[in-house]
């Protein structure tokens, strides 16, 4: 199964951020810029991809491991700015964040450092906070998708408490389905 450990905006600041999105031209073009689902909107800590069912329970053990002590307030967080992956067909336009950054940098390591004990894979890219908007490629021009990396860059939305990490297993396809599988205190 293909897992992923990502934290899930709340409600209010998806709305916030939907409706500053829904002004760009990757929302208002005439083509597919492939937007991603607001309910799959996640900033990735880390990415396992590939992980053999038997695992599972070794991923939960090592993500319990990494998880911060009772009583440790909850990362605030803020969806702010926002940017560009890529050029051309590959561009990937993303929101950052703003806040308790380095509080999600530790726990990226922390549960890196508890897959990597019980031996299980992970990505060691580094790691980027980012919500994945959408992949709009070549389909819109170059000087829309800068209008919109400029405009994404400026956001700012409400501040938030990050009190929990989700593990999930993604299932590609032309419409990929997000299923959770544990929640663990961040």
């Amino acid at each position: 199964m293909r897992l992923f450990a990502g934290i899930y905006p709340p409600e209010e600041a998806c709305a916030h951020l939907a409706a500053h999105v829904s002004g760009l031209h990757i929302s208002t073009a005439r083509v597919n810029t492939r937007l991603a689902p607001r309910a799959q909107w996640h900033v990735t800590l880390v990415f396992l991809g590939e992980v053999p069912d038997d695992r599972l329970t070794d991923v939960d053990a090592a993500f319990r491991q990494a998880t911060p002590s009772a009583g440790t307030p909850p990362a605030r967080l803020r969806i702010a700015g926002g940017g560009r992956f890529g050029r051309g067909r590959f561009t990937i336009l993303w929101a950052g964040l703003t806040g308790d950054v380095d509080r999600l940098q530790s726990s990226a390591r922390a549960i890196r450092h508890a897959l990597k004990r019980s031996r299980l894979p992970f990505d060691d890219r580094p790691f980027r906070p980012h919500l994945t908007l959408a992949r709009p490629g070549d389909r819109i021009d170059a000087a829309q998708v800068e209008q919109d990396r400029a405009a994404l860059d400026a956001y700012s939305g409400p501040e938030w408490p990050a009190t929990s990490l989700r593990l999930m297993r993604s299932q590609l396809g032309p419409s990929p389905v997000y299923t959770e599988l544990g929640r663990y205190p961040i």
